[in-house]
């Protein structure tokens, strides 16, 4: 593993695919420029509109962006993780699908959403994503990179659930994904606490590229795509605009921080 520039994207995705596919492409073109060669997008960065409509759409956002995926990563010569996109399940649903492309367009990893968003919260919004996506099975995958690290896959409402990333870490993770679309209600208190803590737990970096702003009807997200290092310090914020954060990666301060703070070698419970 080498040190290198890794970059979380925050959108504002809409119901326009090739809009939001276009956007993506912008926002990845200036994390390059600024040297990025880890870059990380949001759930639902291509497409975030009625559950209807993505439903009827679902087959061509699938194959369209998986396209994209390949395309864009050639282009630009980057490791990608795309955060969370609708792909048939062949029963009438969908997986909540990320997945981990190469500079070569291939598939290094892929992971369906386990934990499903199925919540009635104060601000009068219900959100039930079991009603159209189907729960993945299997635990998220580390992919072994020789320059990058050890990359962890997760999607948003995992971040409550740390026992999934306490598998990560058994499967010597050094960078975790997080990409989200945290609501606006929740993200203000939750969302970086509970980054920090999958950070600090585990010591490993956290990555997690965010949707911001509002969608369509009453769907705002809490925006503030993060970078953090092992002990949990945020290293870089895209606040609460489309946007990137951009920080470094670097494998001797993740040496010093699990030297310092062996946390993961003391566990008696397994």
């Amino acid at each position: 593993m080498k040190s290198y520039l890794a970059a979380a994207i925050q959108m504002t995705s809409t119901p326009w695919l090739e809009k939001n596919l276009a956007e993506a492409e912008e926002l990845i073109d200036l994390a390059v420029r600024q040297g990025a060669e880890l870059v990380s997008l949001p759930e639902n960065f291509p497409f975030m509109g009625e559950e209807a409509e993505k439903m009827a759409q679902a087959e061509t956002i699938a194959q369209t962006t998986e396209k994209f995926l390949k395309t864009i990563t050639q282009k630009f010569q980057i490791t990608l993780l795309a955060g969370g996109f609708p792909v048939p399940s062949g029963d009438g649903k969908v997986y909540n699908t990320a997945v981990l492309i190469d500079a070569n367009g291939q598939e290094l990893a892929r992971y369906q959403k386990v934990h499903l968003f199925d919540v009635n919260l104060p601000d009068g919004n219900t959100y039930q994503e079991s009603n159209t996506v189907m729960a993945g099975t299997v635990l998220p995958p580390v992919y072994h990179h020789p320059e990058l690290g050890n990359l962890g896959l997760s999607v948003c409402y995992d971040v409550r659930f740390p026992e999934l990333y306490r598998h990560l870490s058994e499967k010597e993770a050094e960078i975790l994904f997080v990409p989200a679309a945290f609501t606006a209600y929740t993200g203000k208190d939750h969302w970086e606490v509970l980054l920090k803590a999958r950070a600090i737990e585990n010591t490993c970096y956290v990555v997690a590229p965010a949707q911001t702003g509002c969608h369509y009807g009453r769907r705002y997200t809490h925006g503030h795509a993060m970078i953090l290092d092992p002990w949990g310090a945020v290293l870089a914020d895209a606040g609460d605009r489309p946007g990137i954060a951009i920080a470094e990666i670097n494998p001797a301060r993740l040496e010093q921080v699990r030297r310092q703070m062996p946390s993961l070698q003391h566990r008696v419970f397994m």
